[in-house]
């Protein structure tokens, strides 16, 4: 059973108040990805050797989110680290393309991405926690994807119960 007091369930209550019309979630699922893919092109691009090792910027975003999210939660965490470096070589492979084109990838991708979620916000009349928030949204939606996705298929009902009772609590206290 998780704390419901803890850093993780404040964030995640914060944040599923204003993720609740189903196709706000659904526009999220497919917007954050797509903007992390728009990101990680570019950085594929700059790459590094140690020893026989070699990595790029895009590995290193992902390790840094990684370092983060498992301060609040260690499945999820690495279950973001695989998704994460899956897409960084769907953006590399992306980025090989000649020419222009993988700049134009990135900039679809990342610009289309944004845009499909403020779409969202807009159906669910909620305002966009990347206008209040700019950093913390950014860090912290692709760890909310992830949070979904367990949603979604329905694993760790008791925490995602917590968080529906903790919105509903805050709903009844705004209200009164």
């Amino acid at each position: 059973m998780m704390n419901a007091d803890g850093k993780l369930m404040d964030m995640l209550t914060g944040y599923a108040a204003s993720h609740q019309h189903p196709f706000n979630v659904f526009v999220h699922m497919i917007g954050i990805p797509t903007i992390m893919l728009g990101v990680l092109i570019p950085l594929t691009w700059v790459s590094f050797a140690v020893n026989d090792f070699s990595f790029s910027l895009g590995h290193v975003l992902i390790v840094a989110f990684f370092l983060f999210y498992v301060t609040l939660d260690v499945l999820f965490a690495v279950v973001f680290l695989v998704g994460g470096f899956l897409l960084e070589m769907l953006a590399a492979k992306l980025g090989a393309y000649p020419g222009n084109t993988g700049w134009i990838i990135a900039t679809v991708a990342f610009f289309g991405g944004y845009a499909a979620q403020f779409v969202g916000h807009a159906v669910e009349k909620s305002m966009p926690v990347l206008v209040r928030h700019p950093i913390q949204a950014n860090l912290a939606a692709p760890f909310f994807t992830v949070v979904e996705l367990f949603n979604i298929v329905g694993l760790r009902r008791d925490m995602f119960e917590q968080v529906q009772a903790q919105i509903e609590a805050r709903r009844q206290q705004d209200a009164a």
